[in-house]
């Protein structure tokens, strides 16, 4: 896959990454782009933190007093399953449409993979993917279609992320 986005993975308190779980998420990133069919480039920052870094972010920007696993920053306001394609809104420095930012929880990446019976590389696949489909536009405000929209192309992503790992 042509490497036309640029991921920026920075890590702040007591989370780090080593280099396995910057490129899994630099993978799910431009595969999740790749599935919902963008092509023009790209920037994502992608800010790896802890339970208290990301309670602070969600106190600070949402005025929600608790920590969570992920929170989604878009840039713009994109209509789910219509990617971006307007090179106008590019940074005309770089040449790059900046989707929006993101913050993970890697305490809560941990935490949730074994609450779930599943592996920390799966739980943290599946927050940016959930991640990036929120830059895109998509969101689960509701129980219903949007929410189950949203999963429909969480599964989707996955299943091709996991089929490029075999």
């Amino acid at each position: 896959m042509a490497k036309l986005h640029r991921i920026s993975v920075t890590a702040e308190g007591s989370a780090s990454a080593g280099e396995k779980e910057t490129a899994l998420i630099r993978k799910t990133i431009r595969t999740a782009l790749a599935e919902e069919g963008v092509t023009v480039p790209c920037e994502i920052n992608v800010l790896l933190t802890d339970d208290q870094g990301i309670h602070e972010l969600n106190r600070e920007l949402r005025g929600v007093d608790r920590p969570t696993d992920v929170l989604s920053f878009p840039m713009f306001s994109y209509e789910p399953g219509v990617p971006p394609t307007d090179l106008n809104d590019a940074d005309p420095a770089t040449g790059l449409v900046p989707l929006g930012d993101m913050a993970i929880s890697l305490e809560r990446v941990r935490a949730q993979a074994a609450e779930y019976g599943h592996t920390e590389k799966r739980e943290l696949s599946y927050l940016v993917t959930h991640s990036v489909l929120h830059l895109l536009g998509y969101d689960h405000l509701d129980e219903g279609p949007q929410k189950a929209r949203m999963r429909e192309r969480e599964e989707a992503v996955l299943a091709a992320l996991d089929a490029k790992n075999r």
